[in-house]
């Protein structure tokens, strides 16, 4: 991207109503309650024939440094810092307010160039607002409706005119030399008896969820190196999923901060619905999951239904048992724990779980190689010859039952999809497979060819009979 730009203003301006116009998504949470948004969001931005990144932020509202609302201002003179330009928003329905006079005496010390925007200005009654903007001292406010998109190419003309035609339409890089010729991915069905080696620097998109309070953002800080993410003893912080990019031995990993979900019973207001939207969005758009428990109240149902949610999602999932600085008796309970994970998650034998601490980063080096390793496992291929010497051996072991006094038939397997494994099995009379002797293929699946914690998908189609459509011979 070309430059950067940060949208400012006091909360319910329309920030995130204009973030979410400018990316072209309804990646930022919008609701008529004041402070919705509270971490800082960056986006890619495209105005008519402008290319940048953009930066929502939370809300001016004057406190404590010590309170949330101080610490949320905190995060949005941040983004004020790392941007080249701010967009500051003003309610010309509303008009001003004394926090408008306070942003704007701070923007003019910090001296940056700033555009003015008075949103909302399709409303009746709104010239009064906008005329009113004039004593900000921060030049002639440009109308628009961040709602309904008017206005946006006045707004693109008072960009270019704040960085300057340089700044704003930098020269384009030849691309001719950047042309990379794309290969197979390892999705892709080639021959069944080469299996994929994995790609070791491919980029690895990571979700984290939890119940609140769980030590999320914590987590991500500690990862990063920086406060990032807002963090604090309050419950619930996070609202929308935020997402962060950084490099881990020469890796790039993006990962994606939720906000914390409760049971569904207590999920009651529309902002909490939204938020637990968002979280879900985020664990389909992610490869590998990290599900953070709180090690002090570990295994409460509401981890175990987070669990069984990814697990149905098809995503790979690692377990990391946060707060670890707070446990007195940590091989004691180690044991414990590693007791309740194999019988109270069956579903995912075999998954990784790391005890860890967001607060001092104990063991975070050690969560990322489970991720990597769980994320391999989660993309692996097996050779349809090795398949069907399993499957042979497997019903030499173990005969599949006599349903109806005839015995069923497995003949044939492959593996049909990775990402997460996937088999086809042809057999007779597929809908008469129990499901016992499902499980016993899956668990011996996940021991024989190394599968720990991972969805195994099988699916059962009946073998192509030749001779069926044929007429009966009299």
């Amino acid at each position: 991207m070309n430059f950067t730009v940060a949208i400012v203003g006091r909360p319910n301006v329309g920030k995130s109503t204009l973030f979410n116009r400018l990316v072209g998504k309804k990646l930022a949470l919008v609701d008529d309650t004041p402070g919705v948004t509270r971490d800082r969001r960056p986006g890619d931005a495209k105005l008519i024939d402008l290319r940048f990144t953009i930066i929502d932020t939370a809300g001016l509202e004057q406190s404590g440094p010590d309170t949330l609302q101080g610490r949320m201002w905190a995060q949005t003179e941040a983004a004020i810092e790392e941007a080249d330009l701010s967009l500051f928003l003003v309610d010309a329905k509303a008009g001003l307010t004394p926090a408008d006079q306070t942003l704007a005496e701070m923007l003019r010390r910090r001296g940056k160039p700033v555009v003015l925007v008075a949103n909302k200005s399709e409303a009746r009654g709104s010239d009064a607002g906008f005329y009113d903007a004039f004593t900000l001292g921060l030049g002639e406010p440009c109308p628009i409706s961040a709602e309904h998109g008017q206005g946006m190419i006045d707004l693109r003309d008072a960009i270019v005119a704040a960085l300057g035609e340089e700044r704003a339409f930098p020269p384009e890089v030849d691309e001719a030399e950047t042309n990379i010729d794309l290969a197979p991915t390892s999705d892709d069905v080639g021959d069944d008896e080469v299996e994929p080696v994995y790609d070791e620097t491919k980029p690895l998109r990571v979700a984290v969820i939890g119940r609140p309070n769980a030590g999320k953002s914590t987590l991500i800080n500690r990862f990063l190196g920086e406060d990032r993410l807002l963090t604090g003893p309050e419950a619930g912080i996070t609202r929308d999923s935020i997402s962060v990019e950084w490099e881990w031995r020469g890796r790039s990993i993006k990962m994606f901060d939720t906000a914390g979900m409760r049971r569904k019973a207590r999920v009651q207001e529309k902002l909490e619905k939204l938020s637990v939207a968002d979280s879900l969005r985020s664990i389909r758009f992610a490869e590998t999951v990290v599900i953070v428990f709180d090690a002090t109240i570990p295994f409460e149902k509401q981890d175990l239904q987070l669990v069984d949610l990814v697990i149905r999602e098809g995503r790979a999932a690692v377990l990391a048992f946060n707060k670890w600085d707070m446990i007195d008796d940590p091989q004691a309970v180690l044991a414990d724990l590693r007791e309740k994970t194999e019988r109270l998650l069956p579903q995912a034998r075999g998954i990784r779980a790391v005890p860890i601490s967001g607060q001092t980063g104990y063991g975070l080096d050690k969560l990322m190689q489970s991720i990597v390793d769980t994320d391999k496992v989660w993309n692996r291929r097996i050779s349809t010859a090795r398949l069907n010497r399993w499957l042979e051996t497997q019903q030499v072991q173990h005969p599949p039952p006599a349903v109806s006094g005839r015995r069923l038939k497995l003949k044939y397997m492959t593996q049909i999809k990775a990402r997460p494994p996937g088999f086809m099995i042809s057999c007779t009379r597929p809908d008469a497979v129990p499901e016992s002797y499902l499980r016993y293929l899956t668990n011996g699946l996940r021991n024989d060819f190394d599968l720990p914690g991972v969805p195994i998908r099988i699916h059962l189609r009946a073998a192509d009979n030749p001779f069926e459509n044929r007429a009966k011979k009299r």
